[in-house]
């Protein structure tokens, strides 16, 4: 982008192209708060953006979190030109406010459109599937299924992911078979997106049945059958498919698989093979395990009991632990009634996630594990006094 940038620095005169083709350049680039900037530099000119610019900066908001709360400015902004019934800028907004988590105000831009086309349809599926709403996402596929609409890959992609996280088989076939009759099972993340869901609907023979039809199997793919092994109960399996491909220098892997690796080894209870992939990230792929990584780590450690060890990792890795680590740790601390560490687990999360009941209630779980049962009152006093309601059902507090 250096260069189109110093192309774009010696005009002398910037017209509604140029600095529309500057911008979605430097948003489809990765850099989103360059093409930010850019736009408000444009809004200062009496050149206005079009529809195109619009999408590219809204585009460059959703990739970068750092300018996330833009967004909303922006939605204002195509009120007032308005350009708010143009469909792709619709679609931009959705895509947007829904990896904000902002599904209400999704929703309310959907409800909005006076009609809704193929575009925003399609980021519609993708739109619930990222949130979890996979019946959602259903059953705007099924409006789009009987209305004809056309499909894109992503979102057979969406669907698909969908059905896998609904465990329903039935409809994940049904859409199996428009792949093939769409000609997309070449594609290589629509394929990646059928062997993940046939290893969630608890189908692995299907799904090793769509990796073997592959015609071509790239990282992607093999990742997808390793996480397939992985997420059915067969992680020793998982590992040893990982293990050959590497062998043979057929395969270089990434920090996804690296991922589903390590929680191979979790959901197995492998924890020596789990700190040997850990170290191998950095001494044989020279790959720096990113907080994902880290994180597995963490719950392998304390799955074993070696709380120590998982405080010891939290502590001294590169990133901030999260309420998800302190959320699995507190949860070990409780099963092998460690009430010191429980403690301070559920005390950062009390800061970290202060609404939130389920740290109290699982300290107090853990006092009455130790037989502390004035520990288990003062919970009871600690949320009363933190304004915190008990949303659990079934829970209470003995004493």
């Amino acid at each position: 982008m250096g260069d189109a940038m110093k192309v774009f620095n010696g005009m002398e005169v910037h017209d509604e192209v140029s600095w529309t083709s500057m911008i979605c350049g430097l948003s489809q680039n990765g850099q989103g708060g360059e093409a930010l900037c850019l736009f408000k530099e444009m809004m200062t000119t009496l050149v206005r953006p079009n529809c195109v610019t619009y999408v590219s900066v809204i585009s460059a908001c959703t990739e970068q979190e750092s300018v996330f709360r833009c967004g909303e400015l922006l939605h204002a902004h195509v009120i007032m030109l308005g350009h708010e019934s143009n469909s792709f800028v619709v679609s931009s907004l959705i895509d947007y406010y829904s990896k904000c988590g902002r599904m209400d105000k999704v929703v309310m831009l959907f409800g909005s459109c006076l009609a809704s086309d193929d575009v925003v349809l399609n980021t519609m599926i993708s739109a619930y599937t990222h949130n979890q709403q996979g019946e959602e996402a259903l059953k705007v596929f099924v409006k789009m299924r009987d209305a004809n609409a056309s499909l894109s890959e992503h979102t057979l992609t969406s669907v698909l992911d969908a059905c896998g996280a609904l465990a329903v088989l039935q409809m994940g076939k049904q859409v199996h078979d428009l792949v093939t009759k769409m000609g997309s099972d070449q594609n290589t993340f629509v394929v990646g997106a059928l062997i993940n869901m046939y290893s969630k609907c608890g189908d692995i023979d299907e799904a090793c049945h769509v990796f073997d039809q592959a015609g071509y199997k790239n990282n992607i793919l093999w990742t997808s059958l390793i996480t397939a092994y992985a997420q059915s109960g067969r992680g020793p399996d998982a590992l040893r498919i990982f293990d050959h491909l590497v062998m043979e220098k057929r395969f270089y892997p990434d920090h996804v698989c690296f991922t589903v690796v390590l929680t191979a080894c979790n959901h197995s209870g492998l924890l020596d093979k789990g700190i040997s992939y850990f170290k191998k990230m950095t001494s044989h792929y020279n790959l720096a395990p990113e907080i994902d990584q880290y994180a597995c780590l963490i719950d392998l450690y304390a799955r074993k009991g070696d709380l120590n060890s998982a405080k010891k990792v939290m502590e001294e890795m590169p990133f901030d632990a999260n309420a998800v680590m302190w959320s699995s740790f507190l949860s070990s601390c409780k099963d092998y009634v460690n009430v010191e560490l429980g403690r301070e687990a559920a005390y950062k999360l009390f800061e970290l996630e202060p609404h939130s009941p389920v740290p109290y209630l699982i300290l107090a779980d853990l006092y009455a594990g130790a037989g502390l049962w004035d520990g288990v009152k003062n919970i009871r006093k600690l949320m009363n006094e933190n304004g915190v309601r008990k949303s659990l059902a079934g829970w209470s507090c003995v004493g």
